[in-house]
């Protein structure tokens, strides 16, 4: 899952970018709602969730809340603020936000709320993702392979490994490309090595040999990866 961070107070910002990316969340932070906005008009990123605080240089989360839901998106809104009245959180509300999460709040809370939004949103990824014989859990972080009526054989993952089987699972069977693979699962202005796509697919390869499953992942060469689906 990619989640829009916008907020301005550094150490918060910080705190709330560390603890989503240690949950395999794919993590943009941003200080300022124009710059924010840059980020969601990208047609070559997709985000599933985003986090919005109230206050903001530019654009507030407000304003970026209901320029959100005058172009028709859906994408699930939470709002931090220090704002505490009924009528603050009716405004919030009001402009499109789905949550709201007042400061200052506990981690805990913080990703109990992202994990209702999940619940309640059809569009976001369930507990568990199941395609053909291979199951991705969300909440242990492993993949299983499961063959016939055999006990499936199960292994724990890497963020990383996780958020690229993610992604590959999304898009079974078909060729997905460096580019796709970088504008998705890597922070946007990272700058990662030339070669990081490749390294993290011979890692994700090795990884999944254990289980006998590294062969599923083709490469087609000149054009990107593939994840061939087994439901034999």
């Amino acid at each position: 899952m990619r989640i829009l961070l916008v907020e301005d107070e550094p150490d918060l910002g910080e705190a709330i970018k560390r603890i989503l990316t240690q949950k395999a969340y794919i993590v943009d932070w941003v200080q300022d709602g124009i710059e924010a906005w840059d980020y969601l008009d990208n047609q070559w990123t997709q985000y599933t969730l985003v986090i919005f605080d109230w206050l903001l240089p530019g654009l507030s989360g407000i304003e970026l809340c209901q320029k959100l839901r005058r172009q028709g998106s859906l994408i699930p809104i939470l709002i931090l603020t220090a704002k505490d009245t009924e009528a603050d959180k009716i405004m919030g509300l009001d402009a499109g936000a789905d949550d709201y999460l007042v400061k200052p709040f506990g981690m805990g809370e913080l990703l109990a709320r992202l994990r209702a939004l999940q619940r309640r949103s059809p569009q976001l990824q369930p507990q568990k993702l199941q395609v053909g014989n291979f199951i991705l859990d969300y909440q242990l972080y492993t993949f299983s392979y499961q063959k016939s009526l055999i006990k499936p054989l199960t292994i724990s993952l890497t963020n990383k490994e996780f958020q690229l089987l993610d992604y590959f699972l999304h898009h079974p069977n078909q060729i997905v490309n460096r580019d796709q693979l970088l504008g998705q699962l890597w922070e946007l202005g990272s700058e990662p090595e030339s070669n990081v796509v490749a390294a993290q697919i011979r890692l994700l390869r090795r990884k999944l040999s254990e289980i006998g499953c590294d062969h599923f992942i083709e490469t087609v060469y000149g054009l990107g990866y593939r994840l061939i689906i087994d439901n034999n």
